[in-house]
Order: structure tokens, then C-alpha cells, then sequence
């Protein structure tokens, strides 16, 4: 199954002693056929799964760097159905890293809820991060993915309720996503000191993997995440790293970025 693979990634990287590292990159970002060479750098220098942007025209979670990532794709023509051919490109190049699509619902429910699992199963997806969708909200996606043999990954925030946690733990697959700061994406100098309350509190629902994103952007939170989440999610700063040059650079300097943050991923204190 789908799912398999992110579970065994996350164990993989927890028998080794380390943090796992999920960076995000935006699909047909920042020009179109570059996106497998991008995943192929990235899984090279130490990425345990990759985050997928599926480009959506207002992506409400989003800082303004991966919002402007998600304004040049879609001006490059980047649609759904591209990011499914894209993944099927990865997969025909050999790359058999893990790979969540992480978007926005309208996109899912405009392709067709079972259409959209099904095709992006078939294309070798194993997950998806609805970034706008509620966990109380997302049975008929949870359904969906279910048929599809996909993770569905809930996003847990600082302000979720005991409730809402046990409730978007309850059917959730792969790891569960806590979001470490209040607001959007984007590179910060500091991550919040709550996350690891939060993370502790997600850990009293489920024994699936934790994760933090948003905010991550060097190997000093990846240490500090380390101490008590099994894995981070990086965006912001690899997509700034991804725009800085020339696109033909853009899965090199991709690479080096992720290369710069695992000396942080080893850890002393590993999770339960």
C-alpha cells in the first residue's frame, strides 16, 4: 500500500537516530520539466518524503513565497492533471521517494474526489495534505482516499481542541502534520516553544509519526524538532533557495539546501 511507504520512511529514518526531512517544492515551480530533477536532488542529499504543491490560484496557508510559487506555476500552466504526469515522470525515473500532493480542496472536488485519489494513486502518489479542509469536514475525501490505498494527512494547529485532534487522528494515515506557528507559511528565526505542547498532546491520540512544519528554515529548528517530533517539513526556504539563480541551477542549489539541514537531523532524545 501507499501508505507503506511514508510509515516505513519515518521508521527508516527513527532506526537511524535522526529526524525525517519533508521538504515541500511546488510543482512546475519555477518552470515546467524541471520538478523530477528537483525531487531526484532532493531525495539525493537526504529528503525522506517530498511535499508536492499542487499550484492553487489562492492558497489561503501560504506566505507569500509559496503563494508566488503558486502564481508562477499556474502561469506556466501547471493544472492538476500536470502535477499527476508529473509524479507518473518521477516514478518512471526510478525515484521511489515517498510523495504527498499538498493542496487545496477546490482542486480535488472540481477533478472529482474519487477520480483525483484514484488517478494520483495510479501515477505512484501516497498521500494528500488538503490544507483548507477541516478533519470534521473531510470524510467524503477520507473515503476516497481510503478506496484509493492514500493517506489522507490531517493538519493540526496550536488552537486545535482536544476534540478536534482525536477526531483528525481518528482515521488518518502516513504521520499526522502539526503546524508550528499561528498564521501562514514562511521562514522564521524562531520556531514557537507551544509546538512541542502540541505535539505531545497529538501524541496522546495516535502512535502514527509527527511531524512540524511552516517556519522550519535551518538545521537549529531541525535539532530543536528533534527533540521531540519524528519529523519536519520544510517549504519557505527551499523555495527560496529553488528561485535564487538560474532555473537550470534550481535542483542543485534544491539539493545543497537539504544537505545544509542534515547535520541537524541526527538526535540524542528519540520519540516515542
Amino acid at each position: 500500500m501507499a501508505t507503506d511507504r511514508i510509515r516505513e520512511a519515518f521508521e527508516k529514518a527513527k532506526s537511524e537516530g535522526r529526524i525525517a526531512l519533508a521538504p515541500y517544492v511546488t510543482a512546475g515551480f519555477p518552470e515546467l520539466g524541471l520538478t523530477t530533477d528537483i525531487v531526484r536532488s532532493l531525495a539525493e542529499a537526504g529528503a525522506d518524503v517530498v511535499e508536492l504543491g499542487v499550484p492553487f490560484s489562492d492558497p489561503l496557508g501560504e506566505g507569500p513565497t509559496i503563494q508566488a510559487s503558486s502564481h508562477r506555476a499556474l502561469t506556466n500552466g501547471v493544472t492538476p492533471e500536470t502535477c499527476i504526469e508529473t509524479v507518473r515522470d518521477i516514478r518512471s525515473a526510478g525515484i521511489d521517494i515517498p510523495i504527498i500532493f499538498m493542496g487545496y480542496y477546490n482542486n480535488i472536488l472540481s477533478f472529482g474526489l474519487d477520480e483525483y485519489c484514484t488517478s494520483a494513486s495510479a501515477a505512484g502518489v501516497d498521500g494528500i495534505i488538503c490544507a483548507d479542509l477541516p478533519a470534521a469536514e473531510a470524510g467524503p475525501l477520507q473515503d476516497a482516499c481510503d478506496k484509493a490505498g492514500l493517506s489522507l494527512v490531517p493538519l493540526i494547529a496550536l488552537t486545535s481542541t482536544n476534540k478536534a485532534i482525536e477526531h483528525a487522528c481518528k482515521r488518518a494515515a502516513g504521520f499526522i502534520y502539526c503546524i508550528s506557528v499561528l498564521g501562514v507559511t514562511g521562514a522564521r528565526a524562531e520556531m514557537s516553544d507551544r509546538v512541542e505542547g502540541l505535539v505531545n498532546k497529538v501524541r496522546g491520540f495516535t502512535d502514527l509519526p509527527v511531524a512540524v512544519g511552516f517556519g522550519i528554515s535551518t538545521a537549529e529548528h531541525v535539532v530543536e524538532a528533534g527533540n521531540f517530533a519524528d519529523g519536519v517539513a520544510i517549504g519557505s526556504a527551499l523555495i527560496n533557495a529553488l528561485a535564487d539563480g538560474d532555473p537550470s541551477g534550481a535542483a542543485e542549489r534544491g539539493g545543497a539546501y537539504i544537505q545544509s539541514l542534515t547535520p541537524g537531523t541526527s538526535r540524542k532524545v528519540v520519540a516515542n
